[in-house]
């Protein structure tokens, strides 16, 4: 199946060149979380992070599978998907979104602030947010990164009270990835 999903992007580059300069994208992002408590610090991270941006328009999609995230703990990650993202009936993570004033020249190299608007998607809740994000060019590479709040109960992650005091209100999330053209 993802040979099929390759070839029909690589036909649609020879047939519509102009797509190839306006498209960047990775599969291989990072999304790490943190939740700090006075009992315990959970981290995760996430290396199978899907990203398209285009370039042109500021618009963009993240992508993440929820069973992607790692855990120090073998115990932790099990919690994580089977009692709080419940990762088999919501399996994906997704933002779709736009840099709100695209002022980055994807063609010279500096560090470009900018704030990024849109949807986030999660255990079948959707939000909107808005985050500071910075993009990166070096020499012709793309990197972006972005850290923000979330709180599990706006995406009805329930945490039952005899662990709540191991798991923060507010979740510090760190996206980032190196992106390349299509």
């Amino acid at each position: 199946m993802n040979i099929i999903k390759h070839l029909v992007i690589v036909l649609i580059l020879f047939i519509n060149p102009s797509l190839k300069a306006q498209k960047i994208f990775t599969k291989v992002g990072t999304i790490t979380f943190l939740s700090e408590t006075p009992m315990e610090d959970i981290h995760a991270k996430n290396h199978q992070v899907v990203c398209v941006i285009d370039t042109e328009t500021g618009e963009m999609q993240w992508s993440a599978l929820i069973k992607s995230f790692s855990f120090e703990k073998a115990l932790m990650q099990e919690h994580f998907n089977e009692n709080y993202m419940e990762s088999d009936q919501y399996p994906k993570a997704i933002f779709t979104g736009a840099i709100t004033d695209n002022k980055v020249n994807w063609s010279i190299d500096g560090a470009y602030q900018v704030e990024v608007t849109g949807k986030l998607e999660m255990h079948g809740t959707t939000q909107d947010i808005s985050v500071p994000a910075t993009i990166t060019i070096t020499e012709g590479m793309i990197s972006t990164s972005s850290t923000f709040i979330i709180r599990p109960e706006d995406y009805q992650i329930d945490i039952p009270k005899v662990v709540r005091q191991n798991i923060a209100e507010e979740v510090s999330i760190t996206v980032s990835a190196e992106l390349k053209k299509l």
